[in-house]
C-alpha cells in the first residue's frame, strides 16, 4: 500500500511532457503603415519609421495574444549586441493587458 502512495505522489511531481515543449513569443517593437507606393519603392538601406520611440515598451504575444509588456535590454553575459526583454507587465487573465 505504501509502495503505491509513493509511485502515486512521485508521478503527480513529476513534469507533465506539455511543459517540455517550446513555444515561440513575438516581440513586437511597432509598427508601420506606409502607402503602398512607398512600400514598393523601398530598397536595401531604406529607413522605414515605426510608430514607437526607441524607449517604448515592447509587447510580447504568443499567436495573436498579448501576454506582456516589457523593455528591450542587452542580455548580460550573452554575446554582444544580444537582446533580451525585461518583463515590466504580464497578463495573469484573459486580455488583461488588450
Amino acid at each position: 500500500m505504501e509502495n503505491h502512495v509513493e509511485n502515486e505522489v512521485g508521478a503527480h511531481s513529476a513534469i507533465h511532457p506539455l511543459q517540455r515543449i517550446p513555444i515561440e513569443i513575438a516581440v513586437c517593437v511597432g509598427k508601420a503603415t506606409p502607402l503602398i507606393s512607398d512600400l514598393m519603392k523601398l530598397s536595401e538601406n531604406a529607413v522605414l519609421p515605426l510608430d514607437r520611440k526607441i524607449d517604448d515598451p515592447v509587447e510580447l504575444y504568443i499567436g495573436d495574444r498579448l501576454i506582456a509588456r516589457g523593455e528591450l535590454q542587452e542580455l548580460e553575459g550573452g554575446e554582444p549586441g544580444q537582446l533580451a526583454v525585461r518583463l515590466t507587465e504580464v497578463a495573469v487573465h484573459k486580455d488583461e493587458l488588450d
